[in-house]
């Protein structure tokens, strides 16, 4: 998910964090931040909740992943090559999983009660017990690992090797790579279709989505995406039929239909979007941007219409959304320079 990517890789090998009793400690005194980090929801139908201070230093965040029903939340803190832990119901940190070198992806599959991680300082996937929170396999992840999908059918992992152009294949059941799918052009993210039980990846040098058969990994389709530029988030609201591509290059966000595999509609949105998420309570999809613009559009059949788009921090380009509270996760690397996890909420209609 990397929009400045020369900058992150050049960063992406500082290690180490700070102690995470000092987190715990900063957690008790309340922060005063300035009026440029406060979020301007004015045209967003949102509502800050709260800011809750976040362990280690003032350096970039990148993906995270949750579990509802455990209520936890895995924040991939980049910077600082570890995974922070964070408890939803009572708003807290609650561990740190260090030694994760340059961590982009997180992802985690609460049937197998495992958490995956892309370590792209050491080219690695991660594997982490999601209830001892204990390491419990590392795997080649190709040359750049970054965003990641599961096939549950077939017990596979898979992962965008972003420079080295390909899709990486785990085994989840032997935590062994099985399979090295050459695209043809530079990975963008990875997502998983549950109706069609397919692979969909954005090849975002080629403009392009590419389909993936998991059963015999072999690509299966093509599709051309006019009007894209660097097409790399990629998010599917499996129920309407639709994807959702967010193009960096041209701040552009693309609707398919997946039931003709055409670009049905196109719409502005804040500078580099990056992360994309879905709220299938309220059938609504978040787009957040590395300029630390939100934009937010209402599913309504197959058409899809912008709900509001407003500043939520600086470089909140990474959001998670619990559809079952409606409260939305913002991790931000630096507020008055410390990180800080931004909760929103819906307001009702």
């Amino acid at each position: 998910m990397d929009t400045l990517r020369h900058g992150r890789r050049s960063a992406s090998r500082l290690g180490g964090a700070l102690l995470l009793a000092a987190a715990f400690m900063a957690q008790l005194t309340p922060r005063i931040s300035s009026a440029a980090d406060e979020p301007d929801v004015t045209h967003l139908p949102l509502r800050h909740v709260t800011d809750v201070p976040l362990p280690g230093r003032a350096s970039r965040f990148d993906y995270e992943s949750g579990d509802p029903e455990r209520h936890l939340l895995f924040i991939a803190h980049l910077g600082d090559g570890e995974i922070v832990v964070f408890d939803t119901q009572h708003a807290r940190v609650v561990d740190t999983i260090p030694h994760v070198d340059a961590v982009h992806g997180v992802l985690v599959v609460p049937e197998l009660s495992r958490v995956f991680a892309s370590a792209t300082g050491t080219n690695e996937i991660v594997a982490f017990d999601e209830k001892t929170l204990k390491i419990v396999a590392r795997m080649p992840g190709g040359v750049y690992p970054d965003g990641m999908a599961y096939a549950p059918e077939a017990h596979k992992l898979y992962v965008s090797d972003e420079t080295g152009r390909t899709e990486t294949v785990i085994d989840v059941s032997t935590n062994r790579r099985v399979r090295t799918i050459a695209l043809g052009g530079e990975a963008g993210n990875t997502q998983y279709d549950p109706v069609s039980r397919h692979i969909f990846v954005n090849v975002q040098t080629r403009r392009q989505l590419v389909e993936i058969d998991p059963a015999s990994d072999a690509i299966v389709a093509r599709t051309d995406l006019p009007g894209a530029k660097g097409n790399h988030g990629l998010l599917i609201a499996p129920q309407a039929r639709l994807a959702f591509i967010a193009c960096e290059g041209n701040s552009r966000l693309l609707i398919l239909d997946m039931r003709t595999m055409r670009v049905t509609q196109s719409f502005d949105v804040g500078r580099d979007p990056d992360v994309l998420a879905f709220d299938a309570s309220a059938n609504t999809v978040y787009v957040a941007g590395e300029a630390g613009v939100v934009s937010m559009f209402r599913i309504d059949g197959a058409r899809v219409t912008k709900s509001g788009e407003g500043h939520l921090g600086p470089n909140a380009h990474v959001v998670y959304v619990d559809a079952a509270t409606r409260r939305s996760y913002f991790p931000l690397a630096s507020v008055d320079g410390h990180p800080m996890l931004r909760v929103m909420t819906q307001r009702p209609h």
